[in-house]
């Protein structure tokens, strides 16, 4: 049954949004090719384009609506394959960005990984192309990041995050506080996250890095990219989730469509393996919400019922619901937006000591967010 506060949460999931939800699962790798028609009849439109913008899913939605184009009113039509033909654009030229990137590197003898993205899009729903991203995110090794700083900025990138002015000893100073760096090319629309850590928490994920397991993924044109093995994706993708308390509909759907092939049985391992790992609570939480939104446990009732028990990971899951389900504006766009996701933060770990290292990190960020 259930609890208290879920009902209005599921009254806040609008017809546009039940949508946009059948449409990425539809999307999944593993989803089945014969399907009923989709309900398009009370659909708002202009609704539906906004919403899925904002969620990031456009090429999921035409990709699952597209047999469907006649039912479409002819503009709405028209935008969706426009953002679905500007994902998949945006596909190439990254596909292109990694496979410099891995040959550079390689020739260097850096060890990278390719986190999210390209890689994520081809092993949840067997074609990179359906997926947005706007960068492309690279894990590297703390010793390594001068280097992999000269690599970018010969290939045109420059630092926007902290600012292009930045020297060596205040990039490493932000990498000491931040996961990642971020880099723009002004010749190309791609951005580079730089990670040096998964987790904006060093508590979280500790083990995780660059040497961590891998797997390597085809992700078409010839080309095979390294990033983290089933059991390290899985909780990294959590952890990231929970970052951000899952306010976004694109990363649930590609946590859910990565775990949609997988049994009972591999799914209690997973999570098992993800509190071995130091997910803590946000593996949880990432199961109930794909559990709502996508039957991720209906194979595994025990799991469900195990991680409902827990009252914390329960309360970080309906905080996420919360979110993801109410009207699709910007957290900072909204007075007080961000101030659910910052509170999460706090829960995903139990503990006094962990409560107190993110009180001083999330200051930490706001002290240097004014210098960057």
């Amino acid at each position: 049954m259930p609890r208290s506060g879920e009902a209005a949460a599921d009254v806040a999931k609008s017809p546009e949004l039940s949508l946009a939800v059948e449409c990425c699962r539809r999307s999944f790798r593993s989803a089945s090719r014969k399907q009923t028609p989709l309900p398009l009849e009370a659909i708002d439109w202009r609704k539906f384009l906004h919403l899925i913008g904002f969620h990031r899913v456009e090429g999921l939605a035409w990709n699952a609506l597209s047999i469907r184009a006649e039912a479409i009113p002819e503009c709405a039509r028209e935008e969706l394959a426009q953002a679905a033909t500007a994902i998949a654009a945006n596909d190439l030229r990254a596909k292109a960005a990694c496979r410099q990137f891995l040959e550079e590197f390689e020739a260097e003898e850096l060890p990278v990984l390719f986190l999210k993205g390209v890689t994520l899009g081809a092993l949840a729903y067997g074609n990179a192309a359906l997926k947005a991203a706007i960068d492309i995110d690279l894990l590297i090794d703390p010793a390594d990041l001068r280097t992999a700083a000269e690599l970018l900025r010969a290939g045109g990138y420059r630092l926007i995050a902290p600012r292009d002015s930045a020297g060596d000893t205040v990039l490493r100073s932000w990498h000491g506080r931040w996961k990642e760096s971020v880099w723009a090319h002004d010749a190309m629309p791609l951005q580079i996250d730089l990670h040096t850590r998964v987790a904006d928490s060093a508590s979280l994920l500790p083990a995780v890095d660059v040497h961590a397991r891998q797997q390597i993924v085809d992700i078409g044109s010839g080309i095979r990219l390294p990033t983290l093995a089933p059991d390290e994706l899985f909780a990294y993708l959590a952890v990231h989730g929970a970052s951000s308390a899952w306010f976004r509909l694109k990363w649930i759907s590609d946590l859910a469509a990565l775990l949609a092939p997988e049994g009972a049985e591999r799914m209690d391992r997973l999570y098992r393996r993800s509190q071995e790992l130091g997910a803590g609570r946000a593996a949880g939480q990432a199961l109930l919400l794909a559990d709502r939104l996508f039957g991720t446990l209906v194979g595994n009732p025990e799991l469900r019922d195990e991680l409902r028990r827990d009252r914390m990971t329960h309360r970080l899951y309906m905080a996420a619901l919360r979110l993801l389900t109410r009207a699709p504006r910007e957290p900072t766009e909204i007075r007080f937006g961000t101030l659910p996701i910052h509170l999460s933060q706090f829960l995903l770990l139990p503990g006094a000591r962990y409560k107190m290292s993110e009180i001083l990190r999330q200051a930490n960020r706001l002290r240097v967010r004014g210098t960057s």
